[in-house]
């Protein structure tokens, strides 16, 4: 298991993800404009996610045998366990963990920051085995 987080994939998965996890802190603040932080986290996760499968299947996973449509249901499919996740650990971090440790500033930023990361490992694995084997 330890080979695949020390390949050329991973890496080009690393890149592709880190832009899309950009557009999604960055949209997170935009939507945090106008929406709670809640809803603002699952929007936010959702233009990642868009943006994560266009640059997975041009930059990554190039070689998949899977149909678009096919690869786009299971991409979904895997992200929804992802963006559980995200959105688990950032309301965690958010509403508990760090007023409990008496952090005061840019608690939302940390937070989203820290919930996007954690899913990389989990969505790398069930995109390189289900949506774009």
């Amino acid at each position: 298991m330890i080979r695949h987080f020390f390949s050329r994939q991973f890496l080009l998965f690393l890149l592709t993800g880190g832009t899309a996890a950009a557009v999604n802190f960055c949209s997170r603040i935009l939507y945090n404009q106008w929406l709670d932080f809640s809803t603002a986290v699952i929007l936010a996760y959702l233009t990642g996610m868009v943006t994560a499968f266009v640059l997975a299947k041009i930059f990554v996973f190039k070689t998949s045998q899977q149909s678009m449509r096919r690869s786009a249901v299971i991409f979904t499919l895997v992200n929804l366990v992802a963006v559980l996740q995200t959105w688990a650990i950032s309301m965690g971090l958010a509403y508990y963990l760090l007023p409990y440790l008496n952090v005061t500033r840019w608690v939302p930023e940390l937070a989203h920051a820290v919930g996007v990361a954690v899913p990389v490992f989990t969505s790398y694995l069930g995109h390189k085995r289900w949506s774009f084997k």
